[in-house]
């Protein structure tokens, strides 16, 4: 009961700490610690061997962990809460008390990093500061003697996906701020770091990043361009379906890859759009943000398939049009390039969900960086990516090599802008501009070109496919007469 009214305490100053100055926070943080002190002290009970204790509330979780003078162990288990554990001798510090008895307590508080703020690291750089871990306490209550025998190993789960920018502080609490004395990084990676420390405290893990204003500012405006960009992309592909689904097409031309395309990449940039409007409302719910960094994974990879089927296509069309023609009802039929479309992502999904069952869900619901994870994404598409631009040199080759031994006789001039038009155009279609994400390296400038050749595929589409066309062009003409007929008549 006890524990728990504390816990309530926690939380009302935890949700008033918008309204609430520093001082008054700090204060409140050091009384929880002070309460959660006494409190677990009267956890401990003398034993003649060894005794535990364990609780979990939703704000505080806690272990205590009791020796007596006949321990049989040689060294007591780890102690454990949901997202840090605890390596500690407290054997030999038995030894060296007269009754030849122990014991431990271990407290982790989920909601405390909002009383004692991470900016209370004082630090002479002008960095950032964020609270990659949550904040728990170790003592030694009942024990008369508490020196430590060894260095005490805290091993901490990164609550928040490290940046690989930033750099890590083991940091304990001393009354007012967060200081690095006696504790330092043991080892760290991607989801944990081990913290050593020469004294027992109440400690954290508290991340650095650079601070810089511009770099703030220029987020901010490459948000806006992608929200901008992202918008205009969706209406684009939206019409080049409705093109795709109304319009009358020629026999020979096959539409499924670039439907499929459009589908697959409309609905990945809608989800991921939705979800990163509303990731403070989806964050919390970790299934369903899991379920959504899944299911975009899906639609981005089926995507890249179909740009990598739309190149084939294009390929074999531009090297033997005859050939495509005699046998697309054996080959090319649209069930089995769906199959190939939908199974080759799902299949990658299945095995990547198969293998690290919690890879999906990170801080900004994609998928984790966590023991190379990121790579059943980068995997496939480095791959497709290098085959399409394969392909795409050798269509520019052939197509060069035909065009001059046509005696054509439309402008050379205006043959040749429409060629190189439709050779740029085409090359993001098939997602070749996409290599420039592995260039960017925080260029502003390419990382602006990245943002708008990638948002506009759509737009490509339905200007290559759809307003490039004449057939297409003169149904839009038709389109437009009956429906301004429509309006006189009214």
């Amino acid at each position: 009961m006890a524990f728990k009214a504390s816990e309530k305490i926690l939380e009302i100053s935890s949700t008033s700490s918008s309204s609430a100055n520093q001082t008054e926070l700090t204060s409140y943080g050091n009384r929880m610690l002070k309460t959660s002190e006494k409190l677990i002290y009267t956890l401990v009970k003398p034993t003649d061997t060894s005794d535990n204790v364990s609780f979990t509330l939703a704000a505080v979780e806690g272990q205590v962990f009791m020796v007596g003078p006949n321990v049989t162990l040689d060294k007591i288990p780890q102690l454990n809460t949901t997202n840090s554990s605890v390596d500690i001798d407290l054997i030999g510090i038995a030894k060296n008390n007269n009754e030849r008895s122990a014991s431990v307590a271990f407290m982790s508080y989920n909601t405390m990093e909002n009383l004692l703020k991470p900016n209370l690291f004082n630090t002479p750089n002008d960095t950032d500061k964020t609270m990659m871990s949550t904040v728990i306490s170790a003592t030694l209550p009942k024990t008369n003697n508490t020196e430590l025998t060894k260095p005490v190993n805290f091993t901490l789960k990164h609550i928040r996906e490290l940046d690989p920018s930033g750099s890590l502080s083991c940091v304990y609490w001393n009354v007012s701020e967060w200081v690095v004395d006696g504790c330092s990084v043991l080892k760290t990676n991607s989801s944990f770091t081990v913290c050593s420390c020469v004294h027992l405290s109440t400690f954290a893990l508290i991340m650095e990043t650079p601070s810089n204003q511009l770099s703030s500012e220029s987020d901010s405006l490459l948000d806006l361009l992608n929200l901008v960009c992202v918008i205009v992309g969706l209406v684009f592909f939206s019409l080049a379906l409705l093109s795709f689904a109304l319009c009358q097409w020629s026999p020979g031309v096959n539409n499924v890859a670039r439907i499929n395309l459009c589908m697959s990449l409309l609905l990945a940039h809608l989800l991921f759009l939705l979800t990163q409007r509303f990731l403070s409302l989806i964050r919390p719910q970790q299934v369903l943000c899991a379920v959504i960094s899944g299911a975009l994974h899906f639609l981005f990879l089926s995507g890249f398939v179909w740009m990598f089927i739309e190149a084939v296509l294009l390929y074999i069309c531009v090297t033997n049009l005859s050939r495509i023609s005699s046998k697309k009802r054996e080959v090319l039929s649209g069930g089995f390039l769906c199959v190939i479309g939908y199974a080759v992502a799902l299949v990658v999904v299945s095995v990547s969900v198969g293998l690290v069952p919690d890879g999906y869900g990170s801080e900004h619901c994609w998928i984790k960086r966590d023991k190379g994870f990121i790579w059943s994404f980068l995997g496939p598409v480095t791959v497709i990516l290098a085959l399409n631009m394969i392909l795409f040199i050798s269509i520019i080759i052939n197509l060069s090599s035909t065009l001059k031994n046509l005696n054509a006789e439309i402008s050379q001039m205006k043959q040749t802008k429409t060629m190189v038009f439709k050779t740029l155009a085409q090359f993001v279609v098939l997602g070749c501009s996409w290599i420039l994400g592995f260039f960017t390296n925080g260029s502003m400038e390419l990382e602006i070109i990245f943002l708008i050749l990638n948002s506009q595929q759509g737009t490509f589409i339905f200007l290559i496919y759809c307003v490039l066309n004449n057939e297409v062009r003169q149904q839009y003409r038709n389109c437009f007469r009956c429906l301004c007929c429509g309006l006189q008549q009214h």
